[in-house]
């Protein structure tokens, strides 16, 4: 377990190597993410720290969410998560800012967001089935799920069946997304490939949990 930054997705572009080679990466402002509580195995039997993003106004919170930040003396936020932590809890304290430093060009990270909501969808989109055949008196059955049931035993049908139903609006990671470039500045993480969910989405970026950074 290692930090992670609140952000949110921009959009989409294309950069260029230094061999020429053009690059599609995904825009994301992350961070400064205020560190507003933190969470200790002593106190409350696991570490956390929780991160806020995006200042808002304390006029659009309720008073008790308005007095968290009133404690400690930190401008209201949007935004609240928690990163689960191991002992490196003990190198942040409240008030901290964590910002896209954390992160160096070449390193690989999972990113989380919500998938962009589809609607309710037949098995075709939903599941990639293939459909039914179109020819040879083929009517109103094209993009059927097929059978679904069994004979008398067991006589019913499992859980777990694809079937037609809400398509996406899910938490999703995308996992091994390598960082091409970071800027400080303006607080960007530039990273290659698409992430979850629509542009203006809350995404979470932690390190990799399967691959080792460069």
């Amino acid at each position: 377990m290692s930090m992670a930054i609140l952000g949110k997705k921009i959009g989409q572009t294309r950069v260029f190597d230094e061999a020429g080679n053009s690059i599609h990466v995904t825009v994301i402002e992350a961070g400064p993410c205020p560190i507003v509580q933190k969470r200790t195995m002593a106190k409350h039997k696991y570490s956390a720290v929780q991160l806020g993003f995006e200042a808002v106004e304390g006029r659009k919170l309720n008073k008790p969410e308005r007095g968290v930040f009133e404690r400690i003396d930190l401008k209201p936020q949007k935004t609240l998560r928690e990163v689960r932590l191991g002992d490196e809890v003990n190198q942040y304290n409240v008030g901290d800012n964590v910002t896209v430093s954390i992160f160096q060009p070449g390193d690989f990270v999972d990113v989380t967001g919500t998938s962009k909501g589809r609607g309710f969808q037949g098995v075709v989109k939903r599941y990639h089935f293939a459909g039914f055949t179109r020819t040879h008196g083929t009517h109103e059955y094209r993009r059927h799920p097929g059978s679904i049931g069994n004979r008398e035993w067991p006589g019913k049908v499992f859980k777990g069946r694809k079937l037609p139903g809400h398509m996406g609006s899910r938490r999703v990671t995308t996992q091994n997304i390598k960082v091409v470039s970071v800027d400080l500045s303006k607080n960007l993480l530039l990273v290659r490939g698409s992430i979850p969910g629509a542009n203006g989405g809350l995404v979470i970026i932690s390190k990799a949990v399967k691959k080792v950074s460069a």
